[in-house]
Parts: structure tokens; C-alpha cells; sequence
């Protein structure tokens, strides 16, 4: 009877995976799709394409659906126990690591341009053109990969040329051929968070101060722009966060391995999905130029479809 009920529990336990599984799939499909309707939006339009805040919300958006990709790829491998080569693991550790950062760099940088143009607003013009984006998106980039290169110098340095051509399940702990990479990880994560966390505050204090001593239409953009700074920075904790999942993740695998399932599935919904749909909140529909501009595009290419339909 035991025996049974535990081959019972074993297989609730796998149709149940196969359910968050299939649910996960939906979630990555759909945020994907929202965002590739966003990225279309703003290529329509030469106003997004030559101002800042756009052209910020662009590089987030493009970030998002390649992590989106990346994780939910590794999450398919992991929970089917696929092995891949770990030449190409290297690969996606390379994408996952630089692109995780890289959303929440470009949301301090965002929220640093709200700061701008509300409290410096004669300067906006002059640090805040093409040519300044273009630096600061090098700059994002560059901060992104910091803890990526650490980690793969010590990593070619010390495995073999055989081991790239092994099959392992991939993870990002297979890297970690040292004690002290995972403490420096842990290191230069929390110094990120410290930064993000000083200027998200500086930020919403200052904006916070214009708000109070504005009138008019410019008290309301004070406003707009101070809720703008809060919802980065609830977007910005979500996103932090989810740097501390692999940790958090492979504790859990040490205390019991079905509880690791679920708190896998978790961090993922919460910390990878979610931050993932509050920036097509942020300035997809809370941006009235954009909204309309994303409103006037979606009906142009639904009633263009129909109108193709109805001739065939």
C-alpha cells in the first residue's frame, strides 16, 4: 500500500512539473510577443529612435527577450536532464550572466535620465543626446560583463581542453571551479545592489523636491517622472533579486531535491518573468506618446490582415 501511494505521489509530482513547465512556456511566449510588438513600435517611429529615454527602454526590451530565451532554454535542459557540451554551455553562461545585469544597469541609467530631465533640465539636451546614448550603452555593457570575465578567465585558466568537449547538464555552478568565485560573485553583486539602491534613492529624493516646489504642468510631470522612479526601482529590487536565485537554487538542491523544483520554478516566475513585464508597463502603456504610437500600429496591422483575409 506504502509502495503504491508513493509511486502515486511520484507521479503527481511529475504531472505537475510537466504543468509548470507547459505554464512557463505560455508566460515566456506571450511576454515575447508583447515585446517584440514593443520593439516594432519603437523601429516605426524616428522620434523613439533619436530620444534617450527610448532608446533605453529599446536595449531593455531587447535584454529581456534574449534572457527570456537563454533561461527558459537551460530551465528545458534541466528539467528533461539534457546534457549539453560544455563549449556551448560556456556560450549561454556568457548570455545569461552579461544579460542579467544588463536590464538592471539600463534601468539605473534610466532612472538617472528621469533625474536629468526633471532637475537639470537646461543640461537634458546636452547629456542626454545620440552620441551620449550611444557611450552609455557601451558603458552598460561593459559594467554587464565584469563578473562574466572574472569568472571565465579563472575558468579557462584551469580546465582542460577535454572538458569543453564533455556532456554535462548545464548550469552556471559549473564554472565555479573555485571557492573564491562564488564569494566574489556574491561580492560584486552586492556592491551592484548598493550603487543601484543609492541612486534610485538620489534620485527619487531629488525628483521628490522639484515635485513639491513645481506648479502647473510642471508639478505634474514632477509626478510622472517620481512614479517612473519608483516603478524602476520595484523593478530594479525584482531584478536584483533574481542574482541571488543560482544561490538560493543550489542551497535548496542540498536540502532536499523536490523542494528544489519548486523553488526553481519560483525564482523564475517571480524574478525572471516579472520585472520582464513591468517595462512594457513603464513606458509602453504609461507613455502616452508611445501607447498611441503602439495603439496606431496594432490596429493598422490588424485591419491590414483582415482586409487580406476578406480578398482570399
Amino acid at each position: 500500500m506504502t509502495k503504491n501511494n508513493s509511486l502515486v505521489g511520484v507521479e503527481f509530482l511529475m504531472r505537475s512539473l510537466d504543468f509548470r513547465v507547459i505554464l512557463v512556456q505560455v508566460l515566456v511566449a506571450l511576454f515575447l510577443c508583447v515585446n517584440s510588438l514593443l520593439i516594432t513600435t519603437f523601429f516605426m517611429k524616428e522620434f523613439f529612435y533619436t530620444t534617450v529615454r527610448y532608446i533605453l527602454f529599446a536595449i531593455t526590451l531587447l535584454s529581456d527577450c534574449l534572457i527570456l530565451i537563454v533561461t527558459d532554454i537551460l530551465l528545458i535542459f534541466v528539467h528533461f536532464n539534457l546534457a549539453i557540451q560544455m563549449w556551448l554551455c560556456v556560450i549561454f553562461y556568457i548570455l545569461s550572466s552579461v544579460y542579467s545585469l544588463v536590464t538592471p544597469v539600463t534601468l539605473m541609467a534610466m532612472t538617472l535620465e528621469r533625474y536629468v530631465a526633471i532637475c537639470m533640465p537646461l543640461r537634458h539636451a546636452e547629456l542626454c543626446s545620440t552620441r551620449s546614448t550611444v557611450r552609455c550603452i557601451v558603458i552598460i555593457h561593459c559594467i554587464s560583463s565584469v563578473p562574466c570575465i572574472v569568472i571565465l578567465l579563472a575558468f579557462f585558466a584551469s580546465a582542460s581542453l577535454s572538458l569543453y568537449s564533455q556532456y554535462k547538464i548545464c548550469s552556471a555552478e559549473m564554472l565555479f571551479l573555485h571557492s573564491w568565485q562564488s564569494h566574489f560573485i556574491s561580492a560584486i553583486y552586492q556592491l551592484y545592489f548598493l550603487i543601484m539602491c543609492i541612486t534610485v534613492v538620489f534620485s527619487y529624493v531629488k525628483i521628490m523636491k522639484v515635485a513639491k516646489a513645481a506648479s502647473g504642468e510642471d508639478k505634474k510631470s514632477s509626478r510622472k517622472g517620481l512614479r517612473t522612479v519608483i516603478l524602476h526601482g520595484f523593478q530594479l529590487l525584482l531584478c536584483l533579486i533574481q542574482m541571488w536565485c543560482p544561490f538560493i537554487n543550489s542551497a535548496v538542491l542540498e536540502v532536499n531535491f523536490m523542494l528544489y523544483f519548486s523553488v526553481r520554478y519560483f525564482n523564475f516566475v517571480t524574478f525572471y518573468l516579472a520585472p520582464r513585464c513591468l517595462s512594457p508597463l513603464i513606458y509602453g502603456l504609461r507613455d502616452e506618446k508611445f501607447f498611441h504610437a503602439l495603439k496606431y500600429y496594432t490596429l493598422c496591422c490588424f485591419c491590414r490582415n483582415f482586409f487580406i483575409h476578406l480578398k482570399n
